[in-house]
């Protein structure tokens, strides 16, 4: 299975405000390869705080594509016309049950949750777009890890908007 990772950060590297606030996000961003990245995956596994934040859209973003909220609380989740379940276990488990579900490739969403899946040497690419907005403080996108991971450029993308987008292969 490949996992990927495709997330927008502020250029000083936090995901979401320290309240978990994405007021900051540009509200009708230029095009920059994210519907066809979403395109190109079977699913999605996302932190039960990320989907906490995501659920309260006023439109639901993934369609009908196959979501896995990672809680070892949650029993089910509330999300009308969303194809979600519920899923606990370690990064490695997650992603053996999904590749026996025949999920090629998953979009891997919320920063500590990344952050278990790179532990793990489970994501393969990182594509990372800086929004060019300084917030000073909020939850960064990589926390402490026990080792560096070495990755590999692949490409950047400067947008007229001023977003900046740099793929890494690991």
């Amino acid at each position: 299975m490949k996992a990927s990772v495709f997330i927008a950060t502020s250029v000083d590297g936090f995901i979401a405000r320290l309240d978990d606030g994405l007021d900051w996000l540009p509200t009708d961003p230029e095009p920059h390869g994210y519907d066809e990245f979403f395109a190109s995956i079977d699913g999605l596994v996302i932190g039960r705080k990320s989907f906490d934040v995501v659920k309260k859209f006023s439109v639901w973003p993934y369609g009908t594509k196959p979501v896995i909220v990672l809680s070892t609380t949650l029993t089910s989740v509330g999300v009308p016309g969303a194809n979600c379940e519920v899923m606990a276990g370690t990064p490695n488990e997650i992603a053996r049950r999904l590749a026996q579900r025949g999920m090629r490739h998953v979009y891997i969403d919320g920063g500590e949750t990344i952050q278990s899946f790179l532990e793990a040497g489970l994501i393969q690419r990182l594509i990372i777009t800086r929004i060019p907005v300084l917030l000073g403080s909020g939850v960064p996108l990589f926390g402490t890890l026990s080792r560096d991971i070495r990755l590999q450029h692949v490409a950047t993308r400067a947008y007229p908007s001023g977003m900046v987008q740099s793929e890494y292969a690991i």
